[in-house]
């Protein structure tokens, strides 16, 4: 499997990765001749997306995992699904809403992936994670701790037949600890991780946010420490391991209201969809709707009480300043609510346009995907799927100014590329292919 080529790097089938022991040279293996050269590359060459060429084998299932691994796709890495014969991920039965047979949860986190289906439980099928794995750049998965690794699946194992492997694990507490071995749920996490605690209306019943954003927090933060892992590997040649949780990224992303309670031993409460340090900013009630409003700065505020047609309580003493606007949040909120109800949604959005004044109306889903900064984002992304027929997705929230991230390929069947993996990235010979079928080891989706 592996050959030495030039350029310090190894030659794996699939494509060429970096030696496990940094080489002597001018720059890292695998970049293009102008890498490091001052203006970039030439006119005219072809810099494609940053990651093709990269391997990710995906042994994630649900959200978390999946949403990471989407996001290389999307950047050009060939992502290779592994999962279970005959059920598969877990969200390709999670519905309705289906579109034919096919899960809308399962398509809406999985483009730009092959599925291979292997059956884990058989040492054969351990043998294949492991071929694989030496041809691969990233191992990404979300099993509990020790449970790959009973399988000889684990860090250490694929380490030692891949050290060039960025191994990506995503769990809900960590590796270690009294609760590293508890399962991961997003909304379990969220409520330990003290979201769900400040979440909802004020006094109300905790509330979870209406998506999985622990989930999706956590699968951003794998993402991003893969690409870290990857440039790391660039300057030293060796892989790693990454350990991604759902309650260390909920804990990170609780930013300010942390340190509120670390510097000042403040204790957050629900508010609703008002801030706790800003006055105003929130949602308002109006004829027919609601409107978000917020007021940064005190030349804000007052720009606000001028829309409002209140421009004498700009000037009050008990509003002059934020800090006063917070202390005497309720009576103020009352009195901007009462003038927010005498007019309708759209009245109130002519009125602020152009003002500076940050504000916007409560979308349904309708108008999210009908608001024309939405479309011209290019935030829908549709694709022709082999039994779903045309289908869309929301699409990278990024764009890039040397590569494009359309044309997507549609989310894979159960084991649709099966033998296209077996054969052509591993080498596997029709026999021993066959075999592996008969007896249960791997599956192919019996439309392809």
């Amino acid at each position: 499997m592996l050959g030495r080529s030039s350029g310090g790097v190894f030659r794996l089938k699939g494509g060429f990765r970096p030696s496990p022991v940094p080489l002597p040279c001018p720059r890292a293996p695998g970049l293009p001749p102008w890498a490091g050269i001052s203006g970039g590359p030439p006119p005219g060459a072809n810099i494609g997306k940053p990651l093709e060429g990269i391997r990710i084998l995906d042994l994630t299932r649900v959200l978390a995992g999946p949403f990471a691994t989407m996001n290389l796709g999307d950047l050009g890495g060939e992502v290779i699904k592994v999962e279970k014969p005959g059920t598969g991920d877990d969200t390709r039965s999670w519905g309705p809403p289906f579109v034919g047979n096919e899960s809308v949860y399962f398509l809406s986190v999985n483009r730009n992936k092959k599925s291979i289906a292997v059956d884990l439980k058989n040492p054969k099928g351990v043998k294949i994670i492991k071929e694989l794995s030496a041809v691969s750049d990233i191992l990404v998965e979300n099993y509990i701790p020790g449970k790959l690794a009973a399988m000889g699946l684990g860090y250490e194992d694929i380490n030692k037949i891949a050290p060039q492997i960025v191994y990506c694990s995503i769990t809900g507490y960590g590796q270690t600890g009294p609760k590293f071995q508890r399962a991961g749920y997003d909304s379990v996490a969220a409520a330990a991780s003290g979201l769900l605690h400040i979440t909802g209306t004020e006094g109300g019943e905790p509330v979870r946010p209406g998506v999985a954003m622990t989930d999706l927090a956590t699968g951003l933060y794998a993402y991003g420490a893969i690409m870290a892992a990857l440039l790391q590997r660039q300057k030293t040649g060796k892989g790693m391991h990454v350990d991604c949780n759902l309650l260390s990224s909920q804990v990170a992303c609780l930013t300010y209201i942390a340190s509120n309670f670390l510097n000042c031993k403040t204790e957050t409460k629900q508010w609703g969809t008002a801030h706790a340090s800003i006055v105003p900013y929130q949602a308002f009630k109006t004829k027919d709707g609601y409107i978000v409003v917020g007021a940064g700065n005190d030349q804000q505020f007052a720009t606000v009480c001028k829309i409002l047609g209140l421009s004498e309580i700009s000037h009050h003493p008990k509003y002059k300043n934020n800090q006063q606007r917070v202390l005497n949040r309720e009576e103020l909120i009352g009195i901007l609510s009462a003038r927010f109800l005498e007019e309708e949604t759209t009245k109130w959005l002519e009125l602020f346009e152009g003002s500076g004044v940050p504000y916007g109306p409560i979308n349904s889903m309708k108008q999210v995907f009908s608001d024309p900064q939405v479309l011209h984002n290019g935030l829908v992304m549709a694709m022709n799927h082999p039994t779903a027929g045309k289908i869309a997705v929301p699409g990278p929230a990024v764009r890039y100014s040397q590569f494009d991230v359309s044309e997507p390929k549609p989310p894979p069947l159960l084991g649709q590329h099966t033998l296209e993996i077996l054969k052509g990235t591993l080498g596997y010979k029709d026999d021993d292919i066959k075999e592996l079928l008969s007896s249960g080891v791997v599956a192919q989706h019996e439309r392809i």
